[in-house]
């Protein structure tokens, strides 16, 4: 014993820059480690009831378990009823509820981040998420006017502008961001400020990214944009009977309510809803297989995903927005995974070169060009035996 203490009592005193570097980390440990461990080590909250008075009232005499049911299948039929009326009042107003959803479903997860890392005091953090939200909202939709409205863009000239500087200007609105959170940086926050910067970014490639996806899917028709909707929302619904009435066998352990029965039994029932949709092409028949065959076997992994990171972070759901459903973005989970197959599936099997937009840009260009181009296409066409040279008429 008495050789220990002459040891520690000659042992050097570490630098003061080293003291000052151990300080500083356990500033920014705390910061990450102990809430991390926070969350760990605490239990899943218990939600409140959010069920209307009215409904409470009428399911008092219920068990939880047939309570829950009854809530869950009233607030289902609701929003079907809603989905309905949207698709009703055309594409506008589907763009705009698209973009409502997408708000809310990054607010849901913004505020996780927002209360899970204890980031109260980080200057000019939700400011700046919002920020970069305006930043990639204005580069998307920007894109996107610009492919669909290409005539409409080149008549008026300041949408002209816009559309020639468009990757320009989204690209300094994001430089600007990211200077004010370099210049937001503190001291005593620097790991925590860089979780929320990379949570806020992550955030934007999961919602907005594919929500965008939803868009581009509407704009190559209403039916690209309802069957696959349809078909997660008759999943969503034939997995939960199936797995409440005849529900056995754990499917995953990161949604331990979900059983194979339900997801057999949704697989099942949402391919035979693929194959009743009544279209008159015969092909998109086809096409509606495969869409409610990943809609069932894959699309229940968006899922899975948000119950993982809903684990991961000790929460229940992401909201209390639905009455027994929970957040938005706990019913579209699986909704952003579908929409981002179904674009990939539309650009490898269904769209083609397009004749005019590429008679759109064609106009654009200076008359030489233009000039030099139909000479090209002229001398192809000769080629492949499809025009006759002058020379040939004469």
């Amino acid at each position: 014993m008495t050789e220990l203490r002459q040891r520690v009592a000659h042992e050097p005193d570490a630098p003061p820059e080293d003291k000052e570097s151990e300080s500083e980390a356990k500033v920014d440990g705390e910061t990450a480690s102990d809430s991390e461990s926070r969350t760990e080590s605490a239990p899943l909250p218990v939600s409140a009831d959010d069920t209307p008075e009215v409904l409470n009232r009428a399911l008092s005499n219920l068990s939880s378990r047939w309570k829950n049911w009854w809530v869950r299948g009233i607030l289902t039929m609701a929003m079907i009823a809603f989905f309905f009326i949207i698709i009703y009042l055309g594409p506008m107003v589907l763009m705009i509820i698209v973009m409502c959803v997408q708000i809310k479903c990054f607010h849901e997860i913004i505020t996780i981040g927002y209360n899970v890392y204890h980031s109260y005091d980080l200057p000019w953090f939700r400011t700046l998420s919002w920020y970069f939200l305006l930043c990639v909202n204005y580069f998307f939709y920007g894109e996107t006017v610009t492919d669909y409205f290409f005539t409409l863009v080149q008549r008026e000239e300041p949408l002209r502008i816009l559309s020639k500087y468009h990757r320009f200007i989204s690209f300094t609105l994001y430089l600007i961001g990211f200077c004010m959170f370099v210049l937001s940086l503190v001291k005593k926050h620097y790991r925590l400020q860089f979780y929320m910067f990379g949570w806020t970014h992550v955030t934007l490639l999961i919602v907005v990214t594919q929500s965008h996806l939803v868009i581009h899917n509407l704009f190559e028709g209403m039916i690209w944009f309802i069957v696959p909707i349809s078909c997660v929302i008759c999943n969503d619904i034939m997995a939960y009977m199936f797995g409440f009435f005849f529900g056995r066998t754990p499917l995953i352990k990161l949604s331990p309510k979900k059983t194979w029965e339900g997801f057999i039994g949704g697989f099942f029932a949402t391919v035979v809803f693929g194959l009743l949709k009544t279209v008159r092409m015969y092909p998109f028949q086809i096409h509606s297989i495969a869409l409610s065959t990943f809609a069932s076997l894959i699309g229940p992994f968006g899922g899975f995903f948000a119950s993982g990171f809903k684990r991961a972070f000790k929460i229940k759901d992401f909201a209390n927005t639905i009455p027994g459903h929970g957040g938005i973005m706990d019913r579209f989970d699986c909704q952003y995974l579908m929409a981002t197959f179904v674009n990939v599936y539309i650009a490898s099997f269904i769209r083609g070169p397009n004749p005019s937009k590429l008679i759109q840009q064609f106009l654009t260009l200076r008359p030489d060009q233009q000039l030099h181009i139909f000479n090209t296409l002229q001398s192809h066409l000769i080629d492949k035996g499809m025009l006759t040279s002058a020379t040939e008429d004469e």
